[in-house]
Parts: C-alpha cells; sequence; structure tokens
C-alpha cells in the first residue's frame, strides 16, 4: 500500500493546463499530472513550449480512457509507456508511470509503477523531476524548485548513476546548464561527466547533433561550452572529435551576432587544420548527419566562400554579394553571417560593411536561356559559353546592367 503523496505547495497553474489538449487529457485521467519542462517553465517564468502528462496507469488503461473521452490517440512509443493523444491538431504526450528494470547506457527496459517519487527518481535533473496538477499543486521530491531558483542544475540522486543509466545526460547537463544555470555549476555533477566521457561511444550521433544543436541554440552558450570544454566532452571524438575553435565563438558571442545556430557552428571550424574549415565541415557534417540543408549551410559559412574585407563597397561589395548569396535564392543571411564570421577571426570592424550590405539588394543576373532561344540562338555548349560570357560582362561592370543591356550583350556575342 502506497502512503498518501501530499503536495509540496500549491502554485497558480499556468493558463496552458486549463485549455485545450492539455486539459482535456488531464480531466480524462483523474490523478494525472504535468510534469518535466511545463513544470520547470512555469516556476522560472518562461514560455511553455510543451505539455507533458504523466499517469499512475498503464499505458494501454490511459489510451482507453483518453479514446473514451472523444481524443485521438497514436501509440507513439507504448513500449516505453507513452501514447500521444490529439485535440484540435494539439499534440501532447502521455506516459505511465516507471521505474527502470535494466538500463545499458541509452536504452531501458521499464516496468509501470503507480508511485509517484519512484518515476520521479529516474528523471535526469531535479528541475525536470517535479510535477504539477491542473489545481496548481506542486510535488517536488528532490528541490527541483530550490534549485531552480538559485541556478543550480542538479543530477537527481548519485550523478555517476544518473549518467550510467544514459549517457544523453551528459550533453542534456551542458543545455541545461546554459538556459537555467548560474554561478557556479554543481561539482558533482562536473566530476561526474568528466568520467563519464567514454560512456558517449553508446550514443547516436543523430542524438549528439541535436542536443549540441539545441545547445547552439541557448541564447548564452558561451560558458556552457566552455565547461563542456574543461570536462573533455566537447572535443570528444563522439562531439567535436574534429577540433574545435572555441575562442573564436565566444568572440562571435560577444559581438551580438545573432542567434542562428549554422553561423555558431561556423564559427568553431579550426583555421589550421589540414582541408581548413571548410574540410572540417564536411568532415563533421558527414559524421553528424547533417541534413543536406543544414550540410549545405555550414560548408558555405566555413570556408566555401571568401570572407568580406572590411572596406568591400560599390561594385566589388555587389559582386561579392552576388556570389556569397547564391543570386539571392538560397541562403539570403549568409552575406551578414560571413561579416560576422571574418569580424570574429580577425578582429576588424565590419558593422559598416554590415549596414552596406544591409542595405544594398543581392544582384540578380538578368538572363536566363530562354532569353537566348528568344534571339534565335540555338541550343548547346555554344549558347552556354555565351551566357556565361555576358554573365563575366555583367560582373565586371559592377552588376549594373540590365535585361535590356545584357540582352544586346548577348546578341552583339551572337
Amino acid at each position: 500500500m502506497i502512503a498518501p503523496d501530499p503536495p509540496q505547495r500549491r502554485i497558480q497553474p499556468p493558463a496552458t493546463l486549463a485549455a485545450g489538449a492539455p486539459a482535456a487529457v488531464l480531466a480524462a485521467l483523474p490523478g494525472a499530472r504535468a510534469v518535466g519542462g511545463a513544470v520547470r517553465d512555469t516556476l522560472a517564468g518562461r514560455p511553455i513550449q510543451d505539455v507533458d502528462i504523466a499517469v499512475p496507469l498503464p499505458p494501454e488503461a490511459a489510451a482507453q480512457r483518453l479514446r473514451a473521452a472523444g481524443l485521438k490517440v497514436f501509440e507513439t512509443g507504448l513500449a516505453h509507456g507513452t501514447v500521444t493523444a490529439v485535440l484540435g491538431g494539439q499534440p501532447v504526450e502521455v506516459t505511465s508511470l516507471r521505474r527502470d528494470v535494466v538500463t545499458d547506457g541509452r536504452h531501458a527496459e521499464v516496468a509501470w509503477t503507480t508511485d509517484w517519487r519512484e518515476d520521479a527518481a529516474r528523471r535526469d535533473f531535479t528541475i525536470n523531476a517535479m510535477s504539477l496538477s491542473a489545481a496548481g499543486e506542486l510535488w517536488d521530491y528532490f528541490g527541483g524548485a530550490e534549485d531552480l531558483a538559485a541556478g543550480q542544475v542538479r543530477f537527481v540522486g548519485d550523478p555517476a548513476t544518473r549518467l550510467a543509466e544514459d549517457y544523453l545526460r551528459a550533453l542534456r547537463f551542458f543545455r541545461f546548464q546554459a538556459r537555467y544555470g548560474r554561478g557556479a555549476p554543481d561539482a558533482a555533477a562536473v566530476a561526474a561527466i568528466r568520467d563519464a566521457v567514454p560512456g558517449l561511444a553508446r550514443l547516436s550521433v543523430e542524438r549528439v547533433w541535436m542536443e549540441l544543436k539545441r545547445l547552439l541554440a541557448a541564447p548564452e552558450p558561451g560558458a556552457a561550452l566552455a565547461l563542456m570544454a574543461k570536462t573533455g566532452v566537447l572535443t570528444s571524438p563522439h562531439v567535436l572529435g574534429e577540433g574545435c575553435d572555441l575562442p573564436r565563438l565566444q568572440r562571435l558571442l560577444a559581438l551580438g551576432a545573432p542567434l542562428r545556430v549554422m553561423l555558431r557552428l561556423a564559427a568553431l571550424a579550426p583555421m589550421g587544420q589540414p582541408g581548413g574549415p571548410a574540410g572540417w565541415a564536411a568532415a563533421l557534417a558527414t559524421r553528424l548527419k547533417l541534413s543536406a540543408e543544414e550540410r549545405l549551410a555550414l560548408l558555405r559559412r566555413a570556408g566555401a566562400v571568401p570572407p568580406p574585407a572590411p572596406e568591400l563597397e560599390g561594385a566589388a561589395l555587389r559582386r561579392w554579394l552576388f556570389t556569397a548569396a547564391g543570386e539571392g535564392k538560397a541562403d539570403p543571411a549568409l552575406p551578414e553571417d560571413l561579416a560576422w564570421l571574418a569580424e570574429a577571426a580577425d578582429g576588424a570592424d565590419r558593422a559598416a560593411l554590415r549596414a552596406r550590405l544591409a542595405a544594398t539588394p543581392v544582384p540578380v543576373f538578368p538572363l536566363q536561356g530562354r532569353d537566348a532561344l528568344a534571339l534565335g540562338m540555338a541550343p548547346g555548349a555554344a549558347m552556354g559559353r555565351a551566357l556565361q560570357a555576358v554573365r563575366a560582362w555583367w560582373l565586371e561592370g559592377g552588376c549594373t546592367a540590365d535585361h535590356a543591356a545584357c540582352l544586346e550583350e548577348l546578341r552583339r556575342l551572337g
């Protein structure tokens, strides 16, 4: 018989729990509570991104009650006790209370429980182990609210045990440290993470990239990345084993560059390695299995396009802008990002250049193949060479000749 489980205190519940799918789920599952990020961010006064619900019922029973209440239910992670309830297009993950039976450093075999404290004890950090009822009753078994207020990211229980259960928690620590940590990091957590670096070999590259991307998306990731480097995690073979230029990224952050993940990742590209920054970017993108779009964005920022000189202006600026922006179609942020990266590399102020870039439209070559065909040119290599010659003439002139002028030049060459 489980003893009564009184809440520690009552708080004002977020409006998110009183409307839409979360409210319907809580109403359909008496005894269910919001858990994880929704509770943490409610206490931190931050916007709530998603609402996750936990329930002291086996997943099949929870799914049955949800369907009876009129919600669509998808068995998205039934083996781990998770179903997704959907109402009005809004999804809510619902997970049965669990305890770990067997763990292997990444995955766990679980059993269902009705003990909320037992479920909370298997979570990663104290700030993520709290639960909240729709009425605002807060359960906090491990001091998460106090840690949140103090800016402490602390493992639930013994850090080494939590890491041995799932080594991804080593990377998650730095992400949460960047967003919620203040002051000196938890010494026990840092020591355990340093010892757990070999365990990172158990992680899939997809999960490593996901956590690295989330860390780089934090408003101020600099201190967390520096701590990550001190523990040996950042440059381990499974994270950034290709090397990294952390000081350059720190300079980029100090300049106040825009929060763009691929800009920040490109700033980590070391300059003095064989193959240069572009070789680093290609190797990293392949190993971490970046998407085609992410790979292209990283390569173009890490050496595929020459950086702009601070004094660039006029015709030279337009020519560089045309080359850098890929004719303005694929990557509109690239020219500005390259200016930020160049300043972080050499320290030369490019504020005026960035203003000129922002004020200068990306030039677009006025001619296409159909213009040549309209002049009666035959399709083929000769037509292609003629268009390339006009393009070179247009570039040499500072990218200012209009469609009519370019067409006349094509006619002259033809």
